[in-house]
């Protein structure tokens, strides 16, 4: 067990010491690197790296792992009752119209079951700790990323001299078998033919990451252009040879993946692919229309959704949170208005996150007559003050995003990405504002 398994605080010689120097500088020729949309320019820059790792006990990551299992299972089970019978709906768990009018909807995808049942195979859970508790603030189902990034870490330590990484290791919970993990979900739901992974190019900000899994799991990196569909089959056009695509994991969300199934003017995506997956002849991960699962408005629906389907109560509480197309929730926003969060359902990446106390008068008007008018776009939430981690630029706010992969088992990766944010009162930890990264250090038995 290492030195400071019973003393957490000991991993500060990451912080100040020769080792967390040479970490970091692993960390940055391994290019870890992010892509920022500014000025109508892409930026790709590399993603800040604090080198002391976020600490997890054991009994802790065991909580964590029931209600993580917990939770995408019963996500897993209203996405296969919404493409089916709809039954969660007849049993007004929750309001039919509230999930068949979310952006995610897809309804050309009803009817069709994809492999194993499972539309979210990949899921991204963000958390965070505030007073003790976890508490999940949002479901990622579309194109959950950023598991490259602590993978890259973990790597870098690898390059440290053997002693180092021997002392860095013990009694650490192994992260870089998340490949295997990830391969192994991917052969489960293959239905025959190689393994591809769908990207848009080097403007997606995630690219570092798309590459960084296709060497991992052995998959075809492809754009587009790469692919095509003949008699409902996908086939990858490789350098030497063409071949069948049995598993698709696509980097591009829902209905731009097939700009001529959905009507879109996309030009990352394959046409006539949804067809080909609704033959049964390619398995598409994440499947076609899991973001109704993900819509933050539906998140306020998730508890219950756990009792309905497996019988149990949430293992991991949510953020209180108020809907404003329920009256007593509108009524409880409208006197509390200045200390919520109030984030618009459509978007993502931090985008759409309102700290209500920040705004002025007026803002605070105009925001709340928006809501009003159209209350099904927004959710409002409770503050939580959340832990702050210790970095070489001070104490920052930081959460934990947990990855959970779902083929024949649901299994949870024994890591994480945590991220902090880069100023001292800043709540918001996400890549795209800016926010750096750690590795997760799950503690072993």
């Amino acid at each position: 067990m290492l030195p400071y398994a019973n003393n957490l605080s000991a991993t500060s010689f990451f912080r100040t010491g020769e080792i967390g120097d040479r970490l970091m500088r692993a960390v940055e020729k391994f290019g870890a690197r992010f892509s920022v949309m500014s000025g109508g320019e892409i930026t790709e820059r590399n993603l800040p790296f604090d080198p002391e790792p976020r600490i997890i006990t054991a009994d802790e990551f065991d909580f964590l792992e029931r209600g993580l299992r917990q939770r995408v299972l019963a996500l897993n089970l209203f996405l296969e009752d919404v493409y089916s019978v709809g039954k969660v709906f007849r049993d007004k768990v929750v309001p039919e119209e509230f999930a068949l009018f979310s952006g995610g909807f897809l309804p050309q995808a009803v009817g069709i079951r994809p492999p194993l049942g499972i539309y979210a195979n990949i899921a991204g859970i963000d958390l965070v700790k505030g007073g003790g508790k976890w508490y999940v603030l949002e479901d990622n189902l579309r194109v959950p990323s950023g598991v490259a990034y602590p993978l890259t870490a973990r790597r870098a330590l690898e390059k440290l001299s053997l002693n180092e990484a021997d002392m860095c290791s013990v009694g650490v919970e192994d992260s870089l078998c998340y490949g295997h993990m990830l391969g192994d979900m991917l052969f489960e739901v293959s239905c025959g033919g190689i393994g591809a992974i769908l990207t848009t190019g080097r403007s997606n900000c995630a690219y570092y990451e798309h590459t960084f899994l296709a060497e991992e799991t052995g998959c075809a990196l492809c754009e587009a252009r790469d692919l095509f569909v003949d008699d409902d089959a996908l086939y990858f056009k490789g350098a030497d040879k063409t071949e069948r695509v049995g598993v698709l994991y696509t980097r591009v969300d829902g209905v731009f993946a097939d700009p001529l199934a959905f009507g879109t003017s996309s030009p990352f995506g394959v046409p006539n692919l949804f067809s080909a997956y609704a033959a049964g002849n390619v398995a598409v991960v994440n499947a076609f229309g899991c973001g109704v699962a993900d819509d933050k408005g539906l998140y306020g629906y998730v508890p219950k959704l756990i009792e309905y389907y497996l019988g149990e109560r949430a293992v991991l509480e949510n953020a209180p949170t108020y809907l404003p197309t329920k009256a007593d929730d509108m009524a409880y926003i409208r006197e509390n208005f200045s200390r919520l969060v109030i984030k618009s359902v459509g978007d993502c990446g931090g985008h759409g996150v309102v700290f209500a106390g920040g705004l002025s008068r007026r803002e605070r008007s105009e925001l709340l007559g928006k809501i009003e008018k159209s209350p099904r776009r927004f959710i409002a939430q409770e503050m939580i003050d959340f832990e702050m981690l210790p970095s070489r630029e001070g104490l920052r706010k930081a959460d934990l995003r947990a990855f959970v992969v779902s083929g024949k088992d649901v299994k949870v990766w024994k890591s994480g990405l945590t991220r902090y944010a880069r100023s001292a009162n800043e709540f918001i930890v996400n890549s795209s504002h800016g926010g750096g990264f750690k590795d997760t250090w799950v503690l072993s038995r």
